[in-house]
C-alpha cells in the first residue's frame, strides 16, 4: 500500500503540474480565437480542460473497481471534447472518431479485467491483484490489464490514435495528452505489475513489457524521422518515449524476479524519472509547436526558417526542450535514460557472466 500511495502522489504531481502549464498557456493561444469563436464554444472548452484535470486527478487516486472505471472514461469523454476545438475541419472530426473508438475497446477490456477481479476475489480493487495472482493464473488477467492500459499509452500496434489526435488538437491540449494523460496508461501498468509475485508470471511480463517497450520505441523514432510536420513528429517521439518507459518497467520486473535489486531499482527509478521528465519537455515542445503555428499558420517543419529572429525565446526553449528529449547531458532527458540503461546493461552483463561460470563448471 505504501508504494501504490507514492506512485498515486508521483502522478497526481505530473498531472497538477502539467494541467496548470497547459491552462496558463491556453489563455495566449486561444487569443486568437476569441473573435472567431462564441463564448459558448470557449466556456465549453474551458469546461472539458478542468474536467479533464479533475479526472485525471481521479484515476491516480482511485484504488481500483468501479470509481476508477468511472474517472477513466470521464478523461475520456472530456479529451474528446478537446480534441474537437476545431470541429469543423473533416481531419479533425476524423482524428476524434478514431480516439474515441479506440478509447472505448480499452475501456471494455478494463471492465472485462475488473469484473473477472472481483467474480475470483470477490473486490474490484488493485489490492484484490495481489490475492489473484496468487491463486489464479495470472498471465491472462495481465495481458487483458496491458491492452487496456496500452492502449491509452499508445503501445504499439495500439499507439495508431496518437498521431492522429495530437495534430488535430490544439496545441495546450496536445500538451496535455502527451505529456500527461498518456502516463495514465503507463501508471495503469505500473499499479498491475507491482502486485505480482516473484515467480514465473513476474519473469514472463517482464519479458512482454521489455519486448513491446523496444518494439513501441523503434517504431516511434522510425516514423518521426519521416515526418514533416511539428505536431505530428512529436506525436512519434511520445510513442518512443513510451517505449523507453516500457523498457525501464520491463527491466525493473526482470531484475526482481531474478532477485537483483541493483537492477530493479534502476528499471523502476529510471521509469518513474523519464515519466516526469517527459512530461515537461514534451510539453515545452507541443507549447513550441503552438508558438510556431500561431506566427506561421502552418505545422511544416520546412517552412520555418528565419523564425529564430523574430521569437528567440520560443527558439531557446524549443532548442532545450529538443536536446532534453534527445537525451544529451546534463539535461533531464539523460539522466532518465542514462539510469534505465545502466540497469539494462547490467542486468546484460550479470547474465553473460552466470552463463559462463555455468559453463566452466560444467
Amino acid at each position: 500500500i505504501p508504494v501504490a500511495g507514492a506512485a498515486a502522489a508521483l502522478f497526481a504531481l505530473i498531472v497538477s503540474v502539467g494541467a496548470v502549464a497547459a491552462v496558463l498557456y491556453s489563455r495566449g493561444y486561444l487569443a486568437h480565437y476569441l473573435g472567431r469563436k462564441s463564448p459558448a464554444h470557449i466556456s465549453l472548452h474551458y469546461t472539458a480542460l478542468a474536467t479533464m484535470f479533475y479526472a485525471m486527478l481521479g484515476v491516480v487516486l482511485s484504488d481500483g473497481g468501479f470509481s476508477f472505471l468511472f474517472f477513466w472514461e470521464l478523461m475520456t469523454v472530456a479529451s474528446f471534447l478537446l480534441i474537437l476545438f476545431d470541429a469543423q475541419r473533416r481531419e479533425v472530426r476524423r482524428a476524434a472518431l478514431s480516439y474515441l473508438i479506440m478509447m472505448h475497446i480499452g475501456f471494455v477490456l478494463l471492465v472485462i479485467g475488473f469484473v473477472r477481479l472481483d467474480a475470483a476475489c470477490g473486490a474490484a480493487t488493485f489490492g484484490a491483484l495481489g490475492d489473484y495472482f496468487r491463486t489464479q493464473p495470472g498471465l491472462p488477467l495481465l495481458l487483458v490489464f496491458l491492452a487496456g492500459f496500452g492502449m491509452k499509452a499508445g503501445l504499439f500496434p495500439m499507439h495508431v490514435w496518437l498521431p492522429e489526435a495530437h495534430p488535430a488538437a490544439p496545441s495546450h491540449v496536445s500538451a496535455l495528452m502527451s505529456g500527461v494523460m498518456i502516463k495514465t496508461g503507463v501508471y495503469g501498468v505500473l499499479r498491475t505489475t507491482m502486485y505480482l509475485p516473484v515467480g514465473e508470471t513476474l519473469a514472463t511480463a517482464g519479458v512482454i513489457l521489455l519486448g513491446a517497450g523496444i518494439v513501441t520505441g523503434l517504431w516511434g523514432v522510425l516514423l518521426a524521422a519521416m515526418q514533416n510536420d511539428i505536431k505530428r513528429l512529436l506525436a512519434y517521439s511520445s510513442i518512443e518515449n513510451v517505449g523507453i518507459i516500457f523498457i525501464a518497467i520491463g527491466v525493473a520486473l526482470l531484475g526482481r524476479s531474478a532477485g537483483n535489486d541493483a537492477v530493479a531499482l534502476c528499471g523502476m527509478a529510471g521509469a518513474l524519472l523519464h515519466t516526469l521528465n517527459h512530461s515537461f519537455f514534451k510539453s515545452l515542445l507541443f507549447f513550441g509547436a503552438g508558438n510556431l503555428y500561431a506566427e506561421a499558420h502552418t505545422t511544416a517543419l520546412d517552412r520555418f526558417g528565419g523564425v529564430a529572429r523574430q521569437m528567440p525565446v520560443t527558439a531557446i526553449l524549443f532548442l532545450v526542450s529538443t536536446a532534453a528529449i534527445c537525451a544529451l547531458p546534463p539535461l533531464n532527458g539523460f539522466v532518465s535514460e542514462f539510469i534505465i540503461y545502466t540497469g539494462m546493461f547490467r542486468s546484460i552483463a550479470e547474465a553473460v557472466s552466470y552463463t559462463h561460470l555455468r559453463a566452466h563448471e560444467t
